[in-house]
C-alpha cells in the first residue's frame, strides 16, 4: 500500500510540472512582412532573421526579377547572373526589340546588331517611309533616296497639290508650275470667286476683272442690298443711289417705322413728320396704355 505522503508528494511534482509547462514561453512567430519585403527585392530587408526555406524563396525570387529585367532590357539586369540558356535568350529578345525600333524608324535603332537580312528589311521599310513622306508633301522627305519612279510619282502628287492650292485661291499656288490648261482652269476658277464676292458686295471684290455682264449683275446685286437697307432704316443706306420707285418705297418704310415708334413712346419719333389721323391713333395708343396701368389700381 502506497504512502500517503510519499501520493502527496508525487501529485505536486506533477502539478509542478504542468504548470512550468504552461508557463513556458512559446516561440514567436516568423516576421512575414520582413520575409515579404525580402521577397519583393525592397529595401528595407532583414535576412539575418529568415528561415532557410525562406532564404531559398528569396533567392529564387531575386533571381527571377533579374531574368526578366534582361528578358525586358531594364537597366537593373545583371547578366552575370545568368545561366547560358537565360543568356542566349536575353539576346534574343534584346535582337528583336531592335529589329522593332529599326523597322518602325525608331532612332534609337542600333543598326549594327542585325544581320545582314534585317538589315535589308530594315533599309526597304525606311525607303518606303520616306517614299509616302515625300508623296504627302513633308518637309522631312529627302528626295534624294527616291528611285526615278518614285520621284516621278512624287513630282506629280506636287503637281495636283498645287493645282488644288490654285484653283482655291490658296497664296501658296505657285501659278509657274501650271501647265497651260491648268493655269486657264485656274484663272477661270478666280474670275468665278470674284463674281461671288462682287455679288456679296465684299472688299474683296476686283472690279476691273468683272466682264460687261458680270459687272451689270453686280451693279443689280448692289442695288437690290442698297434698297433693303433703306428700307431697314440702316446708317449704310445710300438714297442718292435709289431710283424714284425705290426711293418712295424706301420713304414709307420710314413713315411706317416712324409712326411705330411714336405710338410706343420710343425717342426715334419724330412728330413733326406725322399726318392728322396718324396723331389720332398715336393719341389712341397712349389712352390705351393709360388705361391698362389704371385698370390694377381701380381694381384695389
Amino acid at each position: 500500500m502506497h504512502n500517503p505522503a510519499t501520493l502527496a508528494l508525487a501529485l505536486f511534482g506533477l502539478s509542478g510540472v504542468a504548470l512550468v509547462a504552461q508557463q513556458k514561453p512559446k516561440p514567436a512567430a516568423t516576421d512575414q512582412t520582413n520575409f515579404l519585403n525580402c521577397v519583393k527585392g525592397l529595401s528595407g530587408c532583414d535576412i539575418s532573421v529568415l528561415t532557410p526555406d525562406q532564404i531559398k524563396q528569396v533567392s529564387d525570387a531575386s533571381k527571377k526579377r533579374n531574368i526578366d529585367y534582361c528578358m525586358e532590357g531594364g537597366t537593373l539586369c545583371d547578366p552575370t547572373r545568368l545561366s547560358e540558356a537565360e543568356a542566349k535568350a536575353a539576346q534574343s529578345a534584346r535582337y528583336r526589340r531592335n529589329l522593332e525600333k529599326c523597322l518602325s524608324g525608331s532612332p534609337t535603332c542600333d543598326p549594327l546588331l542585325m544581320d545582314s537580312k534585317d538589315a535589308a528589311s530594315a533599309h526597304t521599310a525606311a525607303a518606303q517611309r520616306n517614299y509616302d513622306k515625300c508623296l504627302n508633301g513633308s518637309a522631312t522627305c529627302d528626295p534624294l533616296r527616291l528611285s526615278p519612279g518614285q520621284n516621278k510619282e512624287v513630282q506629280a502628287a506636287a503637281g495636283r497639290r498645287n493645282l488644288d492650292r490654285c484653283m482655291g485661291g490658296s497664296p501658296s499656288c505657285d501659278p509657274l508650275r501650271l501647265t497651260a490648261s491648268e493655269a486657264a482652269g485656274a484663272r477661270a476658277a478666280a474670275l468665278r470667286r470674284n463674281l461671288d464676292h462682287c455679288l456679296d458686295g465684299l472688299s474683296s471684290c476686283d472690279p476691273v476683272d468683272l466682264s460687261e455682264a458680270d459687272a451689270k449683275s453686280v451693279r443689280t446685286a448692289a442695288q437690290r442690298r442698297n434698297r433693303s437697307t433703306c428700307e431697314q432704316g440702316l446708317a449704310s443706306c445710300k438714297p442718292i443711289e435709289l431710283g424714284a420707285a425705290d426711293l418712295a418705297a424706301a420713304h414709307s418704310a420710314f413713315e411706317s417705322r416712324n409712326m411705330e415708334a411714336c405710338k410706343r413712346g420710343l425717342p426715334a419719333c419724330d412728330p413733326s413728320l406725322l399726318t392728322g389721323p396718324e396723331m389720332a391713333a398715336v393719341t389712341a395708343a397712349f389712352q390705351q396704355r393709360r388705361s391698362r396701368l389704371r385698370a390694377p389700381e381701380s381694381n384695389r
